[in-house]
């Protein structure tokens, strides 16, 4: 397996609680590390400032119910049965889901599209799945991106060490950053880990002076009502000494459900409603006393 399990040190306050956390063990082809992307989508405009090329990794440490790219999750190439009909008639075809990339190629695409980035004040974004279990690849593609006068942007859950966090920090211009629940035992339940590690990463980067845009993803039933809400805004309020320079409120949408089929998942999500854009609009006024950018949407 390319995945290996890494030990790291968590800090809470004084304390230091040891973890194992699994990492993307990025391959070496006549010198040139590799890393694994399951999708490249071009003229991205959700996934940061501007017009974007957005890359897609492979493999997520955590497993929330509600996730829109469920063929990110598992950790090295998938192999998925494609069905396509025309007519009456039935196609199947087998497709890889996983193509390894080096950091060299990753430049070359954006540079492709660099005329778009630069009138709309775009860039690169990585995501996933979870870009930072693939850390090396990571921030060596980020480095080449910077160094090439990208502006680049990291779509994280923060579920990663203090380390990988700090080497990526430094070739990031922006953080997507995700905060899905505050009950620690409720993020267990949805999320299958802790939030602990991802609160004390977001609150280093605060420290250290990165910018972050909080996205919150709205799940009627789990955080689409105002006790959590109103619970969020004191959590971003003792914050406000770092750069939140936006928050995104995401509402849930069933879109991904084929992907559940496509993919022979269970959808645990089956049973759970999509939100209106009116109970958006009441979060959003909850929110909006902070004196931050609230959005609908990436």
């Amino acid at each position: 397996m390319p995945y290996v399990l890494q030990p790291v040190t968590f800090h809470q306050g004084s304390r230091r609680l040891p973890l194992l956390l699994p990492f993307y063990r990025s391959k070496s082809h006549f010198g040139s590390m590799k890393g694994l992307i399951f999708s490249v989508k071009r003229y991205a405009i959700h996934d940061g400032p501007g017009i974007r090329v957005t890359f897609f990794m492979k493999g997520c440490p955590l497993d929330c119910w509600w996730c829109h790219n469920p063929e990110g999750k598992a950790t090295g190439q998938v192999t998925t049965v494609r069905t396509d009909r025309v007519g009456e008639r039935e196609f199947r075809t087998e497709e890889l889901v996983g193509r390894e990339y080096t950091p060299e190629e990753v430049l070359a695409k954006a540079e492709r599209d660099r005329v778009f980035m630069e009138h709309s004040g775009g860039g690169v974004t990585f995501s996933g799945g979870e870009p930072l279990m693939q850390p090396r690849f990571l921030t060596e593609s980020l480095s080449l991106l910077r160094n090439a006068g990208f502006h680049t942007t990291v779509d994280t859950s923060g579920y990663a060490s203090r380390d990988v966090m700090r080497s990526v920090m430094k070739y990031t211009s922006l953080f997507l950053y995700d905060i899905k629940l505050l009950d620690p035992d409720a993020h267990r339940k949805f999320t299958g880990a802790d939030n602990r590690l991802i609160i004390s990463n977001l609150d280093m980067l605060l420290e250290e002076g990165a910018e972050v845009i909080l996205r919150i993803p709205v799940i009627p039933g789990v955080t689409a009502d105002t006790e959590f809400m109103e619970q969020l805004r004191g959590f971003i309020e003792s914050r406000r000494g770092g750069r939140i320079s936006g928050i995104s409120l995401l509402p849930y949408h069933k879109t991904g459900i084929s992907k559940y089929r496509r993919f022979g998942l269970a959808d645990r999500m089956e049973s759970y409603s999509q939100i209106s854009n009116g109970h958006l609009d009441d979060y959003m006024a909850i929110l909006q006393p902070l004196g931050i950018h609230v959005r609908k949407g990436g």
